[in-house]
């Protein structure tokens, strides 16, 4: 399996600009990880969706993978409390 190209929804520079600096890091970190493994241990795909979610910290990842295309598209961060309100 090769390595995956990211791909983010417009929105998704919004919602990093709403996390605290020191957050933003590791957020983009645990991002650029999921380009070698998109089904990284911990993981779990969303019921009754297409995509999937990834923690890090209190912050969730929602991601979906397109494997024909080799893609990994970033749909939404955001803390854990509020993330899945407007899926």
């Amino acid at each position: 399996m090769g390595r995956y190209r990211l791909s983010f929804k417009a929105s998704v520079a919004k919602d990093l600009r709403q996390l605290p600096k020191r957050d933003v890091q590791s957020v983009l970190k645990r991002i650029e990880g999921l380009a070698d493994d998109p089904r990284p241990n911990g993981s779990e795909k969303l019921s009754g969706q297409e995509r999937f979610r990834v923690r890090q910290g209190t912050y969730r990842i929602i991601y979906e993978i397109r494997d024909q295309e080799l893609v990994v598209m970033i749909v939404k961060v955001g803390h854990r409390r509020d993330v899945y309100r407007t899926l």
